[in-house]
């Protein structure tokens, strides 16, 4: 019964997931590369910002370099691998098709350490650029995600690029 629970769950998970990220995409400007998410960082930190996702911009760019880093040193707490093999490989496979992610904007990583709510926006800015940095010349062993298991490091640097692009849906900056 519960393998039949996991898989069902698995099922429609992906099937939301999918519906979700169809409608999501449609206003999406999709940024593909690590260079051109750097650069569009980069640019950011010559305006004030402001967030509507419940998480100050500080908070949102400390949770991106915690996320890309993980990708490296191992994820604090892991979803079981039955939700890996199911709902969590479907999730990624329609983001990857999609070219989009959606997810709660408020989830801190699971076991991840609390995040201060305040700080300079701009020096998080940088952890995230030098966290993609690390990455990009990272030749150890990539680390499986929490909830989509084993990617190989071209799929995280897909993966690490959705996860930005989809919160700076909430974050605004002005001149």
């Amino acid at each position: 019964m519960k393998k039949r629970t996991v898989l069902l769950t698995g099922l429609a998970t992906s099937l939301l997931a999918v519906a979700g990220v169809a409608s999501y995409r449609k206003s999406t400007v999709v940024i593909t590369t690590v260079a051109e998410m750097q650069a569009r960082l980069s640019a950011m930190k010559a305006g004030k910002l402001t967030s509507t996702s419940g998480w100050s911009p500080h908070k949102v760019f400390v949770h991106l370099a915690q996320s890309i880093d993980y990708s490296m040193t191992g994820y604090p707490e892991m979803k079981s691998p039955a939700f890996q093999n199911t709902a969590g490989a479907a999730a990624f496979y329609a983001f990857s098709v999609a070219g989009a992610m959606t997810h709660n904007l408020s989830e801190p990583i699971p076991g991840a350490p609390a995040i201060a709510e305040s700080g300079d926006a701009n020096a998080a800015i940088d952890m995230v650029i030098a966290a993609l940095q690390k990455f990009e010349q990272y030749a150890g062993e990539i680390k499986p995600h929490f909830a989509y298991g084993s990617l190989s490091k071209a799929e995280f640097a897909k993966a690490h690029v959705m996860h930005i692009e989809n919160h700076l849906k909430l974050i605004q900056s002005q001149a």
